[in-house]
């Protein structure tokens, strides 16, 4: 057996070129500070818009729409290095009006039938905005940056759906679950998705899982089967809460409530708001555009299939249970590494650079669990309860998490030095 290292991350703010310290407004000029109300009201729409669908897609819809709120804005401020630099606005044209066609043209694009809706909203939204000249030049340059992000987007690998049939039963290798369809592993096509900021999916792969004969194994092993059964009697309530209201909500609806709270009580300028939302999504997108490479490189069985065939994996400390099943459906492809947890090692990295690691005032819900609420003063107590959430969830072990933050973490980092700079 190989002993387990505990290798410890630790992660302060990642500053330098890729923004100011702790997310403060960039200077501008006298008179071009706009309120970022406006930005934070079409991220709420986008996601409502959205919906529940599950990573990756939403992650793709959410950057693109953020980006193009980005280049909208930008383009008429000047503030920092544009995604696409193909757009140019005219003097003195509403960042207001640009952020609101900007995100409305993405999310009509991608949802044509919530277009009426959407139209309702972009109406509302600029009915707020004085008449004239420079109402309509933003309301041209969103549309334009809308238009330039869809095309950007339009052959990017995310369709057509591949499935994962594995070539055999070996003990460590994944196995269709459930809840799989009768093709197989479910989109095993999203690791050739071109990434929005990085250079390849494999840029930072995940370092190997541990091997099933390994003492580090057995202890993920033992922990998973302990809490993330159906009717574990070793769970405390509070985590089957998080497991729970976690596998109900999407990275995306989460993590970018959890930015809305934060630039809310900040009030940053539009450009500097736009920009955050923009890398928050981006490095999330690419963050699970990466996971999905590893998962398929590794191929690594669920906990709900390796506790079933535990006889099988040549590990003395692990004991097969063939009635074990897991208190969250387990998702139909490989394990490792987490997709939720590479979610929220990009996110939390964009957010702690943005607005600091603590001292806020964090509330998480979900509609499809009424009276439970997770307060948060600290930005990586989130990354926390969401490890936990797969692990009590007994959809994951606990390296997948570990891995998965990992790789998330660094995939933000490099988006942050990278994309949309002073």
């Amino acid at each position: 057996m190989m002993s387990c290292t505990r290798c410890v991350l630790v992660l302060g703010c990642l500053f330098g070129s890729a923004g100011t310290a702790l997310g403060e407004p960039s200077s501008v000029e006298e008179g071009s500070f706009a309120s970022d109300e406006v930005v934070l009201e079409w991220n709420a729409i986008a996601v409502d818009t959205i919906g529940a669908t599950p990573p990756p897609p939403s992650s793709r819809f959410m950057a693109t729409a953020q980006l193009a709120v980005f280049e909208a804005v930008d383009a008429i401020t000047a503030e920092y290095e544009p995604y696409l630099g193909a757009l140019t606005a005219p003097p003195g044209a509403s960042t207001e009006a640009a952020a609101a066609a900007a995100a409305h043209g993405v999310l009509a694009g991608f949802f044509p039938d919530a277009a009426a809706a959407l139209d309702q909203k972009l109406a509302t939204s600029l009915s707020a905005i004085d008449d004239g000249e420079a109402k309509e030049d933003g309301i041209l340059v969103g549309e334009e940056a809308a238009a330039l992000m869809l095309a950007e987007r339009a052959n990017d690998g995310s369709a057509p759906a591949l499935f994962f049939v594995p070539a055999d039963r070996d003990p460590g290798d994944w196995q269709p679950t459930p809840s799989c369809p009768p093709d197989g592993g479910t989109l095993k096509h999203w690791r050739d998705v071109e990434p929005f900021g990085i250079l390849s999916s494999s840029q930072f792969r995940a370092a190997p899982p541990f091997p099933i004969n390994s003492r580090c194994y057995a202890r993920d092993f033992a922990e998973v089967k302990a809490v993330g059964g159906a009717s574990s009697t070793q769970r405390p309530a509070d985590r089957t809460n998080v497991a729970q209201l976690y596998a109900a909500q999407p990275p995306h609806v989460g993590w970018n409530s959890m930015a809305r709270q934060l630039a809310s009580a900040r009030h940053d300028s539009i450009t500097a708001t736009a920009r955050t939302l923009a890398l928050l999504n981006v490095a999330m997108a690419d963050a699970i555009i990466s996971v999905f490479e590893s998962k398929y490189h590794y191929a690594y069985w669920r906990p709900e299939t390796a506790i079933a065939r535990a006889d099988e994996d040549e590990n003395d400390e692990t004991v097969a249970d063939a009635t074990f099943t897991p208190l969250v459906v387990t998702p139909c492809h490989p394990s490792y590494p987490s997709g939720h947890g590479a979610a929220a090692g990009a996110a939390s990295s964009v957010l702690v650079d943005a607005y600091g690691q603590g001292d806020h005032d964090l509330t998480n819900t979900n509609p499809t669990l009424p009276g439970v609420e997770l307060h948060y003063t600290r930005i990586d107590e989130i990354v926390r309860d969401i490890s936990d959430a797969r692990v009590f969830g007994g959809i994951h072990f606990r390296n997948d998490q570990n891995a998965a933050e990992l790789m998330g973490h660094r995939v933000a980092a490099y988006d942050l030095e990278h994309l949309l700079t002073p």
